[in-house]
C-alpha cells in the first residue's frame, strides 16, 4: 500500500494500480492462485516486484481486490431482475447477461470459478456480506412467482431428463465438424 494512502492517487499511480491489476487478472486466470507468484505478476506488469509491494501488501491483496472489483459487476445481472417483469423472461435474461459476462471476460469468469472451487477462501467475507443477501432476496422472488403461479414449474424428473437431452442435443452439434 502506498505510504502516502491518505492522499488522493496520482494518475501514475492510478495507472500502475490498473496495470498491476491487469496483469494479475491474466496471471490468476492461467495459473490459479496458488500457481501464481509475484514475480509472475511484475514480469506481466513490466515493473519490478518492490514497486508490485508498494501498492499491494502482497498477492493475497491483489487476489481479494480482483475478486471484490468483479463481484460488483457479476451481481448486477442478479440485481437487474425485475419483480414486476414477465418471470420467464427475466429469468432468461438473466441467464443471457450470465452467458455473454462469461464470453466477454473469459479471465474473470476462470478468477472467479478457481475462487468457488476453492472454497471461497480468500472471497467468503464478501459473499456473504453481498451475495448471499441478494440471493435469499431472488429466491424469495422466485418463490413469491410460484406461489402466484407466475412461474411454473414441471416435475423435476421430467426436468432432469429434458435437461439431459438438450445437453446432449446441444453438445452433439458443437462437437460435429
Amino acid at each position: 500500500m502506498p505510504k502516502d494512502a491518505g492522499k488522493k492517487p496520482s494518475r501514475i499511480q492510478q495507472r500502475n494500480r490498473r496495470v498491476i491489476l491487469d496483469a494479475a487478472l491474466d496471471v490468476f486466470s492461467r495459473h490459479g492462485y496458488r500457481g501464481a507468484t509475484l514475480d509472475q505478476i511484475a514480469t506481466q506488469a513490466g515493473l519490478s516486484k518492490p514497486n508490485i509491494l508498494y501498492y499491494f501488501a502482497g498477492k493475497e491483496e491483489i487476489h481479494v481486490t480482483l475478486l471484490s472489483q468483479l463481484m460488483k459487476n457479476w451481481l448486477d445481472p442478479l440485481v437487474e431482475l425485475n419483480a414486476d417483469g414477465d418471470p420467464v423472461e427475466e429469468i432468461l435474461g438473466y441467464v443471457r447477461r450470465k452467458l455473454a459476462m462469461a464470453q466477454e471476460f473469459p479471465r474473470e469468469s476462470r478468477l472467479f470459478a478457481g475462487e468457488i472451487l476453492q472454497g471461497a477462501p480468500r472471497i467468503r467475507p464478501e459473499l456473504e456480506s453481498n451475495l448471499k443477501p441478494l440471493f435469499d432476496e431472488k429466491c424469495t422472488l422466485i418463490q413469491g412467482w410460484v406461489d402466484e403461479k407466475r412461474l411454473l414449474l414441471g416435475d423435476a424428473d421430467d426436468a432432469y431428463a429434458g435437461a439431459a437431452r438438450h445437453l446432449d442435443a446441444m453438445f452433439r452439434k458443437l462437437l460435429q465438424t
